[in-house]
Formats: C-alpha cells, structure tokens, sequence
C-alpha cells in the first residue's frame, strides 16, 4: 500500500499534511516504507489520531 493511500484509509488529507507539516510527513514516509502497515499503525497510534484532527479530509468536515 502506497502511503498516501494509507493516510486517506485513515481519513487524512495527504495534501494538507505534506503541505503543512513537510517534516512529519516524510519522517512517517521513511517510517511507513520500513515498517509492515500494522506496526506502523500500531507505533504511531495516537499521533495519528492527533494529524486527522488537525489535516482531516474534507469529506468528513461536511458531514
């Protein structure tokens, strides 16, 4: 699975996050290219939830 990809699996605005946060994200690319998908779910757990807050897909925000 393709990181973006992933990050729309968990409702993240890929864009605006790499956008916004250049830094974290390729951190989490490397990481997520190193990893099995689980770990890194599993590793990044509740920064994830964190990052969806603030970069959420705009399908979510107009619901």
């Amino acid at each position: 699975m393709k990181f973006e990809t992933y990050l729309i699996s968990k409702k993240i605005d890929a864009l605006a996050f790499k956008t916004n946060d250049i830094e974290l994200f390729s951190t989490w690319l490397y990481e997520f290219n190193q990893l099995h998908e689980a770990s890194f779910t599993d590793q990044k757990r509740f920064q994830i939830n964190r990052i969806r807050r603030k970069y959420s897909l705009n399908s979510e925000i107009n619901q």
